[in-house]
């Protein structure tokens, strides 16, 4: 019986998406032949495999300047593939292993395992592409509303029912259920992205279908600015059962807002159970403006801010993506602050609830 492949490494990295400039967590594995990619930890099968054999590694990476911290694993095909690290000791530490087990299984081993990932098979004729970009057309595309569900709202999204409705009347497809097919498809590669439990369990396999003809299974395009809001005074909801927990950190940071993009000062307390970043009125107040759920999430440093007015951000930034993809962007007094406040937020987000 052949051997399994031993685990050298394994953590939550950023990885960027293959088509589009989103970068998303991930947890990542290395092993003796390869590194696998997960949406989450406990998922049992890989979103995709990397063959270390053929492949090099380049660190640093500077093909993104604004992100910190990136290393790049470039294949036999010449793909490459980004991640990036929390700070410098986790990046040197992965570029390290990986550079290790490059030059093992280039001294003879053989990478034989392919990816669990289930291909969706589709007429030759159908380009997913020229199909994306008749979706997003602003005139006849799909229309990008707000939309609101379990007390969050979700900006530029449309519901599955949408997808196909919208397939059906441009004549892609005979009938819905070659409309479930064709939007697996451009869910699959990466087209289309699940916003919302009941979405995001389906591409994670809990459905008979990766994609939902439903009208409360929410979906929008990796590229159009989406992102999801609690209905609180400030950005997430509060739960009294979220303060049992033990104090890990606290102290003031600078916090870029959801909705207008300006920064407040916020004081910040971290708590490992369950796993919050709960955030206050600095000036005083015992109710929370807010809470940030850390588990399962990614944390990073970052050089720059997209799209926003800066006000008087000094750069010494870093950037939490929670498990369910939405992004707050911090910052803290020195690059020793930051470092500090990113371990702490990492280890309370590995053992926390």
């Amino acid at each position: 019986m052949e051997r399994e492949p031993m685990r050298i490494r394994e953590g939550y990295l950023v990885k960027k998406g293959s088509m589009f400039n989103t970068w998303k967590p991930m947890w990542v594995v290395l092993l003796e032949d390869g590194i696998e990619f997960y949406k989450r930890k406990a998922d049992n099968s890989p979103k995709g495999m990397i063959p270390l054999k053929g492949s090099s590694i380049h660190s640093p990476c500077q093909d993104f300047g604004k992100r910190m911290f990136v290393f790049k694993v470039t294949v036999a095909k010449q793909q490459d593939h980004f991640f990036q690290a929390a700070y410098l000791e986790e990046r040197d530490a992965w570029v390290r292993d990986i550079k290790k087990a490059i030059h093992r299984i280039d001294g003879g081993q053989r990478f034989a395992r392919k990816s669990t990932r289930k291909s969706i098979r589709l007429p030759e004729t159908i380009n997913l592409s020229a199909l994306y970009l008749s979706m997003k057309d602003p005139e006849k595309g799909i229309k990008e509303l707000k939309l609101e569900k379990d007390k969050r709202v979700f900006n530029h999204c449309f519901t599955g029912t949408c997808v196909i409705d919208w397939l059906v009347s441009s004549s892609s497809i005979r009938n819905r259920k070659e409309g479930l097919l064709l939007a697996s498809s451009l869910l699959s590669e990466g087209y289309l992205q699940p916003a919302g439990d009941t979405s995001k369990a389906a591409a994670e396999g809990l459905s008979d279908t990766p994609f939902l003809d439903l009208s409360d299974a929410y979906y929008y395009f990796p590229d159009s600015g989406f992102f999801c809001e609690g209905y609180s005074s400030d950005d997430d909801v509060v739960l009294k059962e979220e303060f049992r927990g033990t104090i890990v950190k606290q102290g003031c940071l600078l916090k870029q807002g959801h909705r207008r993009k300006n920064w407040k000062v916020r004081k910040f307390v971290l708590r490992d159970d369950p796993a919050y970043l709960h955030y206050y009125d600095p000036a005083g107040g015992e109710e929370p403006l807010g809470a940030i759920h850390l588990r399962g999430c990614v944390v990073t440093a970052v050089e720059d801010m997209p799209d926003t007015k800066k006000y008087d951000v000094d750069n010494i930034l870093f950037e939490i993506i929670t498990a369910n993809e939405i992004h707050y962007y911090l910052q803290a007094a020195s690059s020793t602050e930051r470092t500090e406040w990113i371990k702490a937020i990492q280890s309370v987000a590995r053992t926390g609830k």
